[in-house]
This record gives structure tokens, C-alpha cells and sequence, in this order.
């Protein structure tokens, strides 16, 4: 278990470069397995669950094959031509890879055993299970919980799903398993949630429809393409946050993905007095794309719950640690689904701000923070969770008193590999 020591930066005023989107990552990957042909995917995520992805890929038959930094190229057999791999899948981590790959398995004729890491085989997969149950592949799991093992079929039952929690992981393994089905299937979810599935298949020539929480898909054919990838809004959060917690820091961050579905932490931080700036940019694929750049104000406290809570689910971590600067109690709701990631994020969250010497209080479906706080240099444990690992680094970077220590800090490769260089670069001023 690796540590990483974080003091506070002077000043911050710099460019930040990040990877592409991990989110968009796996679903290119998956989405080119199922076209008929060679796509390319550049700016491709080097994040760990996405080197997941691209090795089940390659166990299930697909060929792919890495050329230059973060590029690779994808030779599909078409939707429904997933083979049986020799040996268990290991999705890592990797909670996308797992949900994902089963529905483009339970649209083929093979079968697969997908299993994971200890956090991985604790979370989950009934809500996965279920839906492609229902449409006709046999699955099924450890008492509700990885490792999972789906035997598909190429035609599979077009159905109406109502799914009772708002997943995006869910909603695109239905949709992936839909391409080979025998009519229009239709997803239904309490929350509109990130649509990168839905942006893909459409602009690979599969006719999908979306109207607010309803998506429909009717089976076609999916074109091979080229795309690069966005980058990372989740992983450029950590340094937004970080340059909104003080008067006069800045961070611009270019070529970020702006899909409305994803950018709720732009809406909290305009709210909580932040200056957010957004110059579109011209893409090559379905994604908007921006360079966002935030400046710091003086902060105050923020009510972040129902759809909102959704289009930054993600982010969080990061802004519960910037509730601590702002003037009042931010409380957060409408995310007991933090409870089920790679740890208990409620949890280890309000463990972690309340060793910086924050307040804090814990709910079942999120937590409230009050502040303004001094933070303290602590050292915490980032428990497995990248995202608890980045998050704890921008608290020890707005911490008085010497060095923050997160121990376990080799997690945060899970997303963003070089996460901990690229703050002290920041901290150093940047590029």
C-alpha cells in the first residue's frame, strides 16, 4: 500500500491537462465490439477499469490493438458474435466493465463468467441481472453479488423495463443487449441519467430515442466509427474544486466533455458563488466538448439533491470537501447510492472530513457539512476508492499545518493514473 503526501499550494493559477473520459471509454470500446469492423478510438482513457474493458474484450474474441499513446483500433464481428471466452473475466474494479459486458454478452450465443476484485464482488448485480433475465438470457450471481454468469442469445425479447433505481450502468446494458433483440425495447428510469450509450448507438446508425427519463431502441446494424475521447469532466472536477475554494486561484482545464447529463458540478459550483467559464469547442464525435475554467470566490453553502444529485453523482466526494470552505451547511441527498461503490463513500467521507477537523453529519442517503472550516493536515486512508483518494488530496491541499499522508493512494489509478503528478504540477504552476 503506497502513500502520497499533499501540502498546500501558494497559488494556483494553471492549465490542467486531463485523460479522456472513462465513462465514454468503455462504451466506445464495447460499442465498437459490437460494429461490424475496424473503429478507432483515440484519447482513450488510461484509467485501469478501462484496461478491464479491453482485456475482457480480447477474451471474448475481440481484436484490439493498442497504436501510440491512449490510441487503439477495434475489429468487431458485429452485434451478436461475442464468443465464449476460455476462462473467467476479470473486470478489476471496474463496476462498468461487469454491468456493461453482460448486457453485450447476453446478446450473443456465448457464455461468461465475470468476476472482479474483492470491492468489486461486494457490490450489487441483481439490478443488473434482472432486466436481461427478463429478456430471455440465463444469469446468475452469488446471492445477489459477483461474480456474475450470463449465457446469451442472439435474438432476445424486446421489452418495457422500469427500472427502479436511476443507473446508468443498468440502462446501457439493456441497451446493449437490445441491438439483438426481436423489436423496440423500452427503458424507463426514475432520474434521466448519463447518456453516453444512447449518444454512441445513435451516432453509429442504431436508431435510439430519448424522451427525458424514457429511451427506446429499435435493432440495426452499428457502423464502425472513429472517435476521440473526450476529456475527463469527473477527473478535471478534483482541480475545479480545488481552484473554487480560494479568491483568485484559477484552473482551465480544455477539451473536456460538457454533456448536460454529466455536468451538475458546474451547476454546484456556479451556486455556490464560484466564477465557472465554458468556451465550447469543436468535437469529432456525439459528446459536446468544452474548455471550462473555474475561479475562485468567496463560497457559501449549497442544497445539491434529486436530478442534480444524479448529473453529479461522481463529483460528490470532491464537493463535500469543498463544502467545508463555503459559508453555511451544504447538505447532500439523494445519493445512497454512494453506499455501494468501491467503498461506503457516506461512510469514509465523513470519516476523512471530520480528520481535517471539518463537521460533519451522516445521512442514509448522503451527509450534511458545515462551514467555513480550517482545515488540519491529516493522514487518512483512502480505503480503496480512487475517488476518495483524489478528493482527500484536495482537503490536504487546502489543509494548514504540514503534509497530508493518504495511504492507499495507488487507487486513484483506478481513474486517473497520473492524478497526484499532475497536482503537484498545478501546485508548482501548472503548464
Amino acid at each position: 500500500m503506497s502513500e502520497e503526501r499533499v501540502s498546500p499550494p501558494r497559488d494556483l493559477d494553471c492549465a490542467v491537462r486531463v485523460p479522456g473520459d472513462k465513462s465514454i471509454s468503455h462504451r466506445a470500446l464495447i460499442v465498437a465490439a459490437l460494429a461490424r469492423g475496424r473503429s478507432y478510438v483515440g484519447n482513450l482513457s488510461p484509467a485501469a477499469d478501462v484496461r478491464s474493458t479491453v482485456d475482457c474484450l480480447g477474451a471474448l474474441g475481440v481484436w484490439v490493438r493498442p497504436f501510440g499513446a491512449e490510441r487503439c483500433a477495434v475489429d468487431g464481428d458485429g452485434a451478436g458474435w461475442l464468443r465464449s471466452p476460455a476462462d473467467v473475466l476479470d473486470c478489476g474494479n471496474s463496476g462498468t466493465t461487469m454491468r456493461l459486458l453482460a448486457g453485450a454478452v447476453a446478446g450473443s450465443d456465448c457464455v461468461a463468467v465475470l468476476d472482479g476484485d474483492a470491492s468489486l464482488q461486494r457490490r450489487p448485480m441483481e439490478r443488473v441481472a434482472e432486466p436481461l433475465r427478463a429478456m430471455g438470457a440465463e444469469v446468475t450471481t452469488e446471492s445477489g453479488r459477483p461474480p456474475l454468469r450470463v449465457a446469451g442469445r442472439r435474438l432476445l425479447q424486446a421489452r418495457e423495463h422500469v427500472l427502479p433505481v436511476a443507473s446508468a450502468q443498468v440502462k446501457s446494458a439493456v441497451l446493449l443487449a437490445a441491438v439483438t433483440a426481436d423489436g423496440v425495447t423500452r427503458v424507463v428510469e426514475p432520474a434521466p441519467t448519463r447518456d453516453h450509450t444512447e449518444r454512441l448507438l445513435r451516432w453509429c446508425g442504431v436508431r435510439v430515442e430519448s424522451d427525458d427519463a424514457l429511451v427506446s431502441l429499435t435493432p440495426g446494424t452499428v457502423t464502425p466509427f472513429g472517435l476521440r475521447v473526450p476529456g475527463d469532466l469527473s477527473a478535471a472536477a478534483f482541480f475545479l474544486a480545488l481552484a473554487a475554494a480560494r479568491p483568485a486561484w484559477r484552473v482551465r482545464c480544455a477539451g473536456v466533455g460538457v454533456n448536460p447529463r454529466r455536468s451538475g458540478i458546474l451547476d454546484v459550483l456556479m451556486a455556490m458563488g464560484a466564477v465557472v467559464e465554458v468556451e465550447a469547442e469543436a468535437g469529432d464525435g456525439p459528446e459536446p466538448v468544452a474548455a471550462v475554467a473555474v475561479r475562485g470566490a468567496g463560497l457559501r453553502a449549497a442544497d445539491i439533491s434529486g436530478d442534480l444529485t444524479v448529473r453529479c453523482i461522481d463529483e460528490l466526494p470532491v464537493l463535500a470537501v469543498l463544502a467545508t470552505q463555503a459559508e453555511g451547511t451544504t447538505h447532500i441527498h439523494d445519493a445512497a447510492e454512494l453506499r455501494l461503490k468501491e467503498s461506503d463513500r457516506i461512510a469514509r467521507l465523513a470519516e476523512g472530513l471530520r480528520a481535517f477537523g471539518a463537521e460533519c453529519e451522516e445521512h442514509d442517503d448522503g451527509l450534511s457539512v458545515d462551514g467555513p472550516a480550517e482545515l488540519r493536515a491529516a493522514r487518512v486512508s483512502a480505503s480503496g476508492d480512487h475517488r476518495l483518494a483524489m478528493a482527500f488530496a484536495v482537503a490536504g491541499s487546502l489543509a494548514r499545518g504540514g503534509e497530508t499522508v493518504i495511504a492507499g493512494a495507488e487507487c486513484a489509478a483506478v481513474s486517473f493514473p497520473g492524478f497526484f503528478a499532475e497536482l503537484r504540477g498545478a501546485a508548482a504552476g501548472g503548464r
